[in-house]
């Protein structure tokens, strides 16, 4: 087993699903995980979780709605891990099935914010106090949506395309300093996210040479590899974990 004892890991979106998942992997090399997302009390159960398996983790709440959420959320972040941060992993993401035509402004306002520029507030505000250390690693959470077309996800699928450039623009900008940044892109993944997908989730999956859908666990695996030092050599990679849907 890997060993990140010691390090202090933000996880957004961690309440659930891959986010939860990569949570309880990171506490249980030894990490203090800190989880965030809206709901309290889902929030605590995750922490109780995470304390009964003997790990570390507190819970911060965090809408994540807008620029000002972010900021507060990196400054809280730091404040409660002691001013460092050593692993980010931008994971909190909406997703919206849609034509083109008709699709709701607001809604499509509120993919860019969640998708786009949280994480892009989260890196600016993290990734300085890494470069400090000349140590450090983020782990973005984009999609196979983003790499090809799925129909009725063109703007969710242009929200990771758009987080998969930034993952080689950070990996430029701050690899030179010892920090790292790499990217999951997970397929098929039985989470609470893709619950309203519903019969079509199993024909998705089946369309990839594995066929069959991930457990968040399988997901939170290759997250956990890119945030330690068994990748101490891997920058700006987009990691597919996708049962091989990318490779045909």
């Amino acid at each position: 087993m890997r060993d990140i004892t010691g390090r202090n890991a933000l996880v957004t979106g961690s309440t659930s699903g891959i986010g939860r998942a990569t949570a309880t992997v990171l506490a249980g090399q030894g990490a203090y995980v800190l989880i965030t997302g809206r709901d309290q009390e889902r929030g605590d159960e995750v922490v109780d979780v995470i304390r009964a398996a003997g790990g570390k983790a507190d819970f911060l709440r965090a809408d994540l709605s807008d620029a000002s959420s972010a900021d507060i959320l990196a400054e809280l972040a730091l404040d409660t891990a002691g001013g460092r941060i050593d692993i980010l992993v931008n994971n909190a993401a909406i997703g919206a099935l849609g034509a083109t035509a008709g699709f709701d402004e607001a809604l499509y306002d509120n993919h860019f914010t969640l998708n786009v520029k949280i994480p892009f507030r989260l890196v600016g505000a993290i990734a300085p106090t890494m470069v400090e250390r000349g140590s450090g690693a983020i782990v973005n959470i984009t999609s196979m949506a983003g790499q090809f077309a799925i129909p009725g996800m063109a703007v969710y699928g242009a929200c990771k395309a758009a987080l998969g450039l930034l993952t080689k623009n950070w990996a430029a900008e701050y690899g030179p300093s010892g920090v790292r940044v790499n990217a999951v892109s997970p397929g098929t993944t039985r989470t609470p996210f893709v619950a309203p997908l519903g019969d079509a989730l199993e024909g998705l999956a089946a369309q990839s040479p594995l066929g069959y859908v991930a457990d968040p666990a399988e997901i939170a695996s290759a997250i956990a590899y890119l945030a330690s030092d068994d990748a101490s050599f891997v920058n700006g990679v987009v990691l597919n974990v996708d049962g091989g849907r990318t490779a045909i």
